[in-house]
């Protein structure tokens, strides 16, 4: 507790030196004196700290690798190579989790996955990581790794929508000339720090999302409320997509709802599949970081609490800018939750509250391990009952279901909180790929055996039928 008040402290003494020392005002923390001329095609970051020094350099903090216990890294060095110059790297989960290695047999996350860390990594890892080698990846990452907004409007000839279309079907390498820098300023303000979605696949899956919901036509960025803003600029890339046709389209699949088994129903309905599980030959889905999906289901998002609200908040009590050292709020417990959290209980400390989230992300972890066990039982069996001769149509059920429990638990897997955006949603949906699991472990023993849900009939490979491109 008392290393948190410290932090807090030298936070607000340096806030308070930057603003005394640039000029700058309490209303917007802009430089008064700074010349420097911002507009919509500038996006490196220090050319943006000069005008908002203060906000450029807690920006910068991102650099710094600091755990929890359920998640992020510290930094664990390396060798540099010829085709890898990082000194450091965070560490392997698929080297320390033989399961997660098992589940995705076949496809590149089994030969590098690691522990998240800061956004100042974002680009680098994405471009050195081994799962490059093993198997091409298009310009449609850097949505998620990258400052590329001006990359966008400068390939489409001022269109964002015209570059994203062009930069997603690239070649990643081809793609990653086109941009320098990670997430920066221009990704979510504009030249006067007003927040604004920059990404289209944001636009087009919010109004998609929307449409669902009855509104038509949706425009995030002219309907959205300046607190739905702080979420949405998040949601930008902390999402669960898939890459659509030939052209690698990043498209979210919000068009029946936010929820596992809404995006799952979407999947199936255009019979998607990101590979065919080497062991088992199951059509199955990889789940990326759906943080924005499993928040919208959890009480911080019901009583409008945003991402910003907790991973960027207030820098003291006294000072509303916003702490761009975007990290875990288990690192800034008095800024990101005491500040909430005692208005109701005054005597809360942020050791207790620290306990709580842990406790939180303890029983997640329980059940996640449940889950697994599962999961890893049913693939098993089904690779005993494939190397054993059954034939497709004996094991469409089973791997049905295994398509299905490893979507849910990769669901809450991939996304980065350990449960806690939402616990009640995160322990449902690991319940539910437990049971399916299980189901599917019948079902390979029992061809009388009839599963709860119903079944969708797979080919055995992606080429044997081709899927049907989903609506827009």
């Amino acid at each position: 507790m008392q290393h948190d008040l410290m932090r807090t402290c030298v936070l607000a003494v340096t806030a308070g030196v930057l603003c005394s020392v640039f000029g700058m005002t309490f209303a917007g923390l802009r430089d008064a004196a700074s010349q420097v001329p911002i507009t919509d095609d500038v996006d490196d970051p220090a050319v943006w700290g000069q005008l908002y020094p203060l906000y450029y350099e807690l920006y910068k903090k991102s650099v710094d690798m600091q755990r929890t216990k359920h998640g992020g890294s510290e930094a664990v060095p390396r060798t540099p190579t010829g085709t890898d110059p990082r000194t450091m790297v965070s560490r392997s989960k698929v080297e320390e989790d033989v399961g997660l290695r098992t589940m995705w047999q076949g496809y590149p996350f089994a030969v590098d996955f690691r522990e998240e860390r800061g956004h100042a990594y974002m680009l680098e890892d994405q471009t050195f990581t081994m799962r490059q080698q093993a198997a091409p990846q298009p310009g449609a990452c850097l949505n998620c790794h990258a400052s590329i907004y001006v990359a966008f409007k400068k390939a489409g000839e001022g269109n964002i929508m015209r570059g994203f279309e062009k930069i997603n079907q690239m070649p990643f390498a081809e793609a990653r000339k086109l941009v320098q820098h990670p997430v920066a300023c221009i990704d979510c303000h504009d030249a006067n720090l007003t927040l604004r979605v920059t990404r289209p696949a944001f636009i087009e899956g919010m109004r998609a999302y929307k449409a669902s919901q009855g509104i038509q036509n949706y425009d995030v960025n002219s309907q959205a409320t300046r607190q739905e803003m702080r979420a949405f600029v998040c949601g930008q890339c902390h999402v669960e997509y898939y890459f659509q046709g030939a052209e690698k389209r990043l498209v979210f699949p919000w068009s029946k709802g936010l929820k596992v088994e809404e995006i799952q129903a979407y999947y199936d309905e255009i019979r998607f599949r990101d590979w065919t599980h080497k062991d088992t030959g199951a059509a199955t889905l990889k789940a990326q970081h759906p943080e924005f999906e499993l928040w919208s289901q959890g009480i911080h998002a019901r009583a409008g609490v945003t991402c910003a609200d907790c991973h960027m908040p207030k820098i003291s009590q006294n000072l509303t800018a916003s702490d761009h050292w975007v990290r875990s709020p288990l690192h800034n417990v008095e800024n990101a939750c005491l500040g909430c959290h005692q208005q109701r209980e005054p005597n809360l400390t942020a050791q207790e509250m620290k306990g709580r989230v842990e406790q939180i992300q303890d029983r997640h972890w329980n059940l996640r391990q449940h889950a697994m066990t599962a999961l890893l039982a049913l693939i098993a069996d089904l690779k005993q009952a494939k190397d054993a001769g059954r034939s497709d149509a004996e094991l469409v059920a089973a791997r049905y279901l295994q398509r299905r429990a490893q979507f849910y638990l990769d669901f809450v897997e991939a996304e980065n909180s350990t449960g806690f955006h939402a616990p009640q949603e995160a322990a449902r949906i690991l319940a539910e790929s437990l049971n399916y699991a299980r189901q599917g472990q019948l079902a390979v023993r029992d061809p009388s055996f009839r599963p709860t849900i119903d079944i969708f009939d797979f080919p055995p490979s992606p080429t044997a039928a081709p899927a049907p491109t989903p609506p827009r």
